[in-house]
């Protein structure tokens, strides 16, 4: 019974694999909580490993953001799993030798921890009519909303969320955003909401027309109270995407 049970165990967990492959975009965040005394530190430290991936071609790419909270996030596109067997850092290894761990030493002086984990975008939750993508132009101030909930409420909080983004439609807002959902490495489940804007004033202007936009705060709890009544907590974060600290070898 034990084999039987690990063997559909393992079934489930390989066609969850397959589909996430096939249906989502997927995103490999690493992600260090920098110290607050150690900011400095860390930035120059990071643009001393971008410099260094860039002389020596690494054949990898990401975006970078940074939050409130000083949390430094480096965002790299996979289009399947198999990416993460590869180690595309092997060779500029080699050629620094001992140069190349001394600058993870000095990552590591900055951060009492850091952590790697995968997440999908969500095309069918997303609500970017013009097409979607992570960045656009002169937007890079963003808003970031997590929301957390027990695997049991998931579906519930799908169709809530699916009534949230059939309320922007139908009132065209002018309001974009993007929808993440938990994948691997990420310890609770969660959906988030991504929103670009070019500025905290920006931010504020355009959030406070939207309300106005979707109806009277009745009119909006009827539709939103169906994602708030499925989660268990919600955090929002605010920061910036970080062009100075992102790579791409082309």
């Amino acid at each position: 019974m034990t084999n039987i049970k690990r063997n559909i165990s393992f079934l489930c967990i390989a066609f969850l694999l397959v589909n996430l492959s096939l249906a989502q975009k997927m995103y490999q965040i690493h992600q260090d909580n920098v110290n607050p005394s150690k900011l400095m530190q860390y930035e120059s430290t990071a643009k001393k490993f971008l410099e260094a991936c860039k002389e020596h071609k690494v054949q990898t790419s990401w975006a970078a953001a940074t939050t409130n909270d000083m949390k430094y996030l480096y965002i790299t596109p996979m289009e399947n799993f198999a990416e993460l067997d590869k180690s595309p850092f092997a060779d500029m290894s080699k050629a620094m030798g001992e140069d190349f761990g001394k600058m993870f030493e000095d990552f590591d002086k900055c951060y009492d921890s850091h952590s790697d984990y995968i997440i999908a975008l969500d095309e069918t939750l997303t609500y970017m009519p013009d097409g979607i993508s992570m960045t656009q132009e002169g937007q890079n101030y963003r808003k970031w909303f997590y929301m957390y909930y027990k695997p049991e409420n998931g579906g519930k909080l799908r169709e809530g969320m699916k009534a949230v983004k059939d309320l922007f439609t139908s009132k065209n807002s002018p309001e974009h955003y993007r929808v993440y959902s938990s994948a691997f490495g990420c310890p609770e489940s969660f959906y988030l909401v991504a929103i670009s804007y070019k500025d905290e004033i920006d931010a504020a202007t355009k959030s406070k027309a939207n309300e106005k936009l979707l109806g009277t705060y009745e009119e909006r709890w009827e539709v939103f109270s169906k994602v708030m009544n499925n989660i268990d907590r919600m955090e929002e974060y605010t920061g910036e995407m970080r062009p100075d600290l992102a790579y791409s070898p082309n």
